[in-house]
């Protein structure tokens, strides 16, 4: 019999399914599913956001190919956003248009690091990055994030972490799957850290639309001299626009970067999706208020997460930001696995495991909590509160 890859054949299967399964089996005894599973926007895209999906779907102008790095009207239309929110000159030549976050993320780590190189994460860490790392051959290095600190990344730990065979540091602000926000200067420490190695900095910040209000600009980095020298900068479109099945993302990046990126992206796509990106970059500005109004919706979600705790008080809240809330569970010694599937089951709460973030975190789960409204997360508590792992 033929043989497949063995750096895909180990590589553990996709773990949504496996947890839409334990929803399946729930008999409904504590009332409709409270589905904290996926990171995906709990209310439906604006009018106008379909509208233009549905207009520009229609037009025999976005039936053929089109340009590898993106439709150039897209490209201008986030570099002009990116400028006014970053304070900074970026150009549509700055930008690459890809499928997704995820299609982002593999084309950066193709372009810096090959196999037998290594990119060293935070642990806990986002599942499917890992896993493209791993099956392109390209080692994992951890530096892992203090609970006791909000799960913030530890300076010290990724300068240690920095071995010779690092060719890049991957962070992802605001964090899937604890919610951390990264300080700015945070960042510009971890940026410094990887000028001062000669590596590059691969900064994921599909959540950033989502910050709290008054928190300002994410970084300066952008801003600084030579910064294509050293940052990656990744992004969907998906959660602001509510379109995550259009996949689109972005990576801004210096010139040498992008020319890097059109060549993978030629073998695996040769161009993103068209007609979704005319109708994004025709939504970025007409949107711009909608965004901000979801943006504090996001908010009162964060801070009913965070008062509906109170009635769970052997639950720990690790940290909560942006679409996810990094929560400690009460039993000790108990795999995380073993813990989300009895909660889908029995008390109708879909959330992941905090194993399939690392190894480190069987004591947590993640709950993406931007899928239910202020009302069903209000319920959260009371149904931790009486939940019990006996007989297990």
């Amino acid at each position: 019999m033929p043989r497949f890859n063995p750096l895909v054949e180990t590589l553990a299967a996709p773990p949504i399914p496996s947890v839409f399964a334990w929803a399946d089996a729930y008999d409904g005894r504590g009332g409709a599913m409270i589905d904290f599973s996926q990171a995906v926007p709990g209310y439906p895209p604006h009018p106008d956001m379909l509208r233009l999906l549905g207009e520009y779907a229609a037009s025999r102008a976005y039936t053929g190919y089109g340009p590898i790095e993106g439709e150039t009207v897209l490209r201008k239309a986030y570099a002009d956003h990116l400028s006014e929110s970053y304070g900074a000159a970026l150009a549509a030549g700055n930008v690459h248009i890809t499928a997704g976050c995820n299609q982002a993320f593999i084309c950066a780590a193709m372009a810096v690091a090959g196999a037998g190189d290594a990119v060293l994460m935070t642990d806990p860490y986002y599942f499917n990055q890992e896993t493209t790392l791993a099956m392109l051959g390209i080692k994992t290095r951890f530096a892992a994030c203090d609970p006791k600190n909000g799960f913030l990344p530890d300076l010290a730990a990724l300068a240690a972490g920095v071995m010779p065979d690092v060719r890049a540091i991957a962070l992802v602000s605001p964090n899937n799957p604890t919610g951390a926000v990264y300080p700015p200067d945070m960042l510009g420490a971890i940026y410094d850290l990887c000028v001062a190695h000669g590596i590059w900095l691969i900064l994921d910040e599909t959540y950033r639309d989502f910050l709290p209000a008054g928190a300002g600009r994410p970084h300066d980095l952008f801003g600084r001299t030579g910064w294509e020298d050293t940052l990656i900068g990744l992004y969907s479109f998906s959660k602001s626009f509510c379109i995550p099945g259009h996949r689109l993302g972005a990576i801004t990046a210096g010139n040498a970067v992008v020319t890097q990126v059109a060549k993978i992206m030629d073998n695996l796509q040769i161009c993103p999706p068209r007609s979704a990106q005319a109708a994004v970059a025709t939504a970025i500005p007409l949107l711009a208020q909608w965004r901000a109004e979801n943006r504090r919706e996001i908010a009162r979600r964060v801070e009913a997460l965070r008062a509906t705790m109170v009635a769970a008080p052997d639950w720990r809240v690790g940290a909560v930001g942006a679409y996810f809330a990094f929560i400690g569970h009460p039993f000790a010694g108990t795999p995380s696995a073993a813990v989300a599937e009895r909660l889908a089951k029995e008390a109708g709460i879909l959330c992941l495991p905090g194993s399939y973030f690392g190894p480190g975190q069987e004591g947590y789960l993640r709950f993406a909590f931007a899928n239910a409204d202020v009302e069903t997360i209000g319920k959260l508590g009371a149904r931790l509160a009486g939940f019990s792992m006996d007989g297990a």
